[in-house]
């Protein structure tokens, strides 16, 4: 019988424990089941409850001493997976239950692969986040394009181990821009490959604040990237303007709808009795 294949999902987390945990559900509801959860606490509440509402999981909670940011808990956590693939998520982004087992399908014939993304707004009700908006993100994998605006998503991602003992660790000096970093070194040196399902789900609220950011704030790592890839000059507009460019905008690429807009309810949101809808 072929041993199955062991997937070590890094989670970095601060301070949002209500949205963790339907992550966490997320995965528990997933059609492969052989999952490594390592979520890295950043300083942040503590989470070990998560290991308690769901013992069936593989699930250990790292809890950094002091708060050094998301890029440096990825890289905690990279030093605790030992399986044959690793995937990365965002502790406020959710996967669809297909998701991990089309991904590990996917990768046969690839080193990296990422999905496209459903990305929903939402308002948060009996401490359940409910989708009010939501549009696609999907567009054709192009390295050349991808140099001037990237549409690599990082959550739900997932790649073989043997491209950081090429690569090395993510790099903390990019922050904003880290994923966008390890993306165009992991492409330069290894194949990757976009798989058009959307099996992702990348909440936001407020029209997407958290998407844009503070756009003073990011130039310094923008610039940075650009220097250390030799980008040349890129905009720092808000993400949902750049979506707008005629280039970007020519790159829509079909792709496969999962989602049904219900939401992912965890056991924390059920036994805190607020919930009248199982989801």
């Amino acid at each position: 019988m072929n041993r199955q294949p062991l997937i070590s999902v890094i989670i970095p987390t601060y301070n949002r424990l209500d949205v963790l945990a339907e992550l966490i559900e997320s995965l528990w509801r997933q059609t492969y089941r052989h999952l490594q959860i390592i979520v890295v606490n950043d300083n942040g509440e503590p989470v070990d409850e998560l290991k308690e509402l769901y013992p069936e999981l593989d699930l250990t909670v790292v809890d950094m001493d002091s708060n050094l940011k998301h890029v440096h808990a990825r890289n905690r956590g990279l030093e605790l997976a030992r399986g044959d693939y690793i995937m990365l998520c965002d502790d406020d982004d959710l996967l669809l239950p297909p998701h991990v087992e089309r991904m590990l399908h996917e990768i046969e014939d690839c080193d990296l692969v990422y999905p496209d993304v459903e990305i929903f707004d939402y308002t948060v009700v009996n401490g359940v986040r409910r989708a009010t908006k939501r549009f696609v993100f999907a567009y054709e994998h192009d390295f050349a394009a991808m140099r001037r605006f990237s549409t690599f998503f990082s959550s739900g991602c997932m790649y073989r181990p043997e491209l950081h003992e090429r690569l090395g660790p993510f790099d903390p000096e990019m922050y904003h821009y880290w994923d966008w970093d390890f993306y165009l070194r992991a492409a330069e040196q290894f194949r990757v490959k976009r798989v058009p399902a959307a099996s992702a789900l990348y909440a936001f609220a407020d029209s997407g604040s958290n998407m844009s950011g503070n756009l003073e704030d990011m130039r310094p790592y923008l610039d940075k990237l650009s220097a250390k890839h030799g980008l040349g000059e890129l905009p720092t507009k808000n993400f949902f303007l750049l979506l707008e460019e005629p280039e970007v905008k020519a790159r829509r690429a079909e792709t496969e709808l999962l989602w049904n807009g219900e939401p992912i309810v965890s056991r924390r949101a059920k036994q805190a009795g607020g919930v009248s809808k199982e989801a």
